[in-house]
């Protein structure tokens, strides 16, 4: 869709898609990566159903720290900070709308409560909440595994770098 509301013919998206790859990134990248933006997508399951939510974030060493408040959707995924954690995926991705070139990393881990009181006040500090609700904790997830892309301009197929 152009930006005047017209859609593009087919020819020149096909065109436009070739003319990016797709490029694979290790982990260290994927997380340096993602502790350049704040904001990202936490899935987990919620009555038996996926559920996603909008979140702030920050990287602390290879773990996800996020914030929670009571009675909100992630607060029941602190049910039991004996248990492992409750598997969840964290998603975060930068992508230009208009050339649909960036990056996108997906963390799969475990998520548990932050226990220490000291590290709940420094992750507060940290992580402004971004809705009226005072927060309440924060969830550490530890990356099991780690994944991300980024889609570049294919030089070969002659399209300017971006």
């Amino acid at each position: 869709m152009e930006q005047d509301g017209t859609r593009r013919p087919d020819a020149l998206v096909g065109r436009e898609a070739a003319s990016r790859r797709m490029q694979e990134l290790d982990r260290a990248e994927a997380l340096r990566l993602l502790g350049t933006v704040s904001l990202g997508r936490i899935v987990f399951t919620q009555q038996a159903l996926p559920a996603v939510r909008p979140v702030n974030h920050l990287v602390d060493g290879e773990d996800v720290i996020i914030r929670i408040h009571d009675g909100g959707a992630l607060a029941s995924l602190t049910a039991s900070s004996d248990a492992p954690g409750v598997v969840v995926a964290y998603e975060a991705d930068e992508i230009d709308p208009v050339t649909h070139l960036g990056w996108s990393v997906v963390v799969t881990g475990y998520a548990r409560p932050v226990a220490d009181a000291d590290e709940v006040d420094r992750y507060a500090a940290l992580l402004s909440p971004w809705v009226g609700h005072r927060m309440t904790g924060a969830l550490r997830i530890h990356p099991d595994l780690v994944t991300g892309f980024r889609l570049e301009a294919d030089r070969a197929a002659g399209c300017a770098p971006h």
